[in-house]
């Protein structure tokens, strides 16, 4: 456990001091124990941190270094988690409460998220445009100013990296916002990035409440661009105020995604991918594949293995090595999750497996919850329309892909989609036509830093990941060099 004596300081415009706001406790989800207490930021700490990434970018040089030279703090940055991976995963343990293989996981993916976009500056080439007269066309690419950065509390550490790795890379300053209850990870982030030798005051890391710190970052003049991950209402929120500033934004917001079995499937991979693309991270997931479609030929089979097989995954302590469900965040989120599934049932819907929190001595001070499927619903039904972000599973039967197509589309968001069949014709028909920014074909829920990501509609806006994931935090510029040996005609009244 951390040691709660002294109160974390937090990083504000490279200067690390206890932060202005309210004293707080970063609690285990596993034992609901305190891990850490910090001083949430204050909105003069949010100037201050604003104010100083403006004067940092202006004046540390960082935007004027050559590619190579900003890339190569980079691949420091990501050599340094490499070297400090267990310290950092087991601090995203306590953080979030996720097990400790997959927390591994996420630190590998946040140095390997560095490691490409510092490959991604070096290489960025800027474009000579196809000559359309006597002149020749450049498109260039240069950084914004001040980003900010508000992350969520899922995987902290991986999503921290995947808005600080591009917005540093372009040459901007960065402020990040972290979730309020998942702190640790972004000042860890801070603190190697210091050691890594970026200028100071270009990253600033201000815990606390978003509805209080995160407004003012997309509120304030010296904000060129909000990089959100995070609800639906609160990005709708965010993109509200950016309008009025016309401010770029790029939103990587909720989800209710369908996994379609068909009746050719590999049912044994099926079966997996389908408890893999629901369960891990106990379901609190933006990805993750919470409508379940089964042809109607094979739905009772599978439905009894589906169920077996998530009434034996192992729900337990973060910290054992065979854990594959940790708890729940917090238990105000855990009382969420248990009206959803109240709320399926009283629609008329039956529990097959789960719907309880597990019992025991080891599970008494966390907020655990079991994995849980439920039946007899159709697609209307709340339970399939909303996003519950917990290991909450709705099964319902098709009987045709023209109907599948249609109600696995009918969802006002469209993050990501799962298909399992042995057809790759279908695999291909189905994969266009569903509407989601991301399909996985007999696979679930892998990622590539290398592949955009991002979702349609209530899903969010923009890309991040992928080479040119880099200019979602840089302004295009063209310029235009004229050859014409005599003046213009016009000016010269020819």
């Amino acid at each position: 456990m951390i040691d709660l004596d002294p109160i974390q300081p937090i990083c504000i415009a490279g200067q690390w001091r206890l932060g202005g706001g309210d004293l707080y406790h970063s609690l285990y989800p596993a034992t609901g124990e305190a891990i850490a207490r910090l001083h949430a930021a204050s909105l003069e700490d949010v100037e201050e941190a604003i104010i100083g990434a403006d004067r940092a970018f202006r004046e540390s040089g960082w935007a004027q270094r050559k590619p190579h030279e900003r890339a190569a703090v980079l691949y420091r940055i990501a050599a340094l988690i490499r070297e400090r991976s267990e310290e950092l995963a087991q601090l995203q343990r306590l953080d979030n409460g996720k097990p400790i293989k997959e927390t591994r996981n996420l630190v590998a993916s946040a140095a390997a998220t560095f490691q490409f976009f510092a490959a991604a500056c070096e290489t960025l080439e800027e474009t000579i445009t196809p000559s359309r007269g006597d002149f020749v066309t450049m498109s260039v690419y240069e950084p914004m100013g001040v980003v900010a950065a508000i992350t969520p509390w899922n995987s902290p550490i991986a999503s921290e990296a995947q808005k600080l790795a591009p917005a540093l890379a372009a040459g901007n300053a960065v402020v990040v916002k972290p979730a309020e209850v998942t702190p640790l990870a972004a000042l860890a982030l801070a603190r190697i990035c210091d050691e890594a030798g970026l200028p100071s005051g270009l990253v600033s890391v201000l815990p606390g409440k978003g509805s209080v710190i995160g407004d003012a970052l997309t509120r304030h003049p010296l904000v060129k661009r909000v990089s959100f991950t995070g609800g639906t209402s609160t990005g709708k929120h965010i993109a509200r105020i950016a309008a009025d500033k016309m401010m770029l934004v790029s939103m990587e917001l909720g989800g209710k995604s369908p996994t379609m079995v068909l009746a050719d499937a590999d049912l044994d991979h099926a079966v997996a991918g389908v408890l893999y693309g629901i369960f891990s991270s106990s379901g609190e997931s933006c990805i993750a594949g919470s409508r379940l479609f089964v042809a109607r030929e094979h739905y009772d089979e599978f439905m009894e293995r589906l169920a077996a097989g998530a009434a034996a995954l192992r729900v337990g302590d973060p910290a054992d090595e065979g854990t594959q469900m940790g708890p729940l965040i917090t238990a105000r989120h855990r009382e969420s999750v248990e009206r959803y599934v109240e709320l399926g049932v009283a629609e008329g819907g039956r529990l097959r497996t789960g719907g309880l929190r597990p019992q025991g001595a080891a599970f008494e001070r966390g907020y655990f919850y079991t994995p849980t499927i439920i039946e007899g619903l159709g697609n209307d039904a709340r339970l399939c329309q909303e996003e519950v972000f917990g290991p909450v599973l709705v099964a319902m039967p098709f009987d045709s892909e023209a109907a599948l197509i249609e109600e696995a589309n009918d969802s006002c968001y469209a993050l990501a989609a799962g298909i399992w069949t042995r057809d790759f014709q279908r695999a291909w028909k189905l994969g266009r036509a569903v509407q989601a920014g991301t399909v996985w074909i007999n696979t679930y829920k892998q990622f590539s830093i290398a592949t955009p990501f991002g979702g349609w509609r209530d899903s969010g806006l923009g890309r991040e990941k992928g080479r040119l994931g880099i200019l979602q935090y840089m302004e295009q510029k063209s310029l235009y060099w004229g050859l014409n040996e005599q003046p213009l005609a016009w000016a010269g009244g020819h």
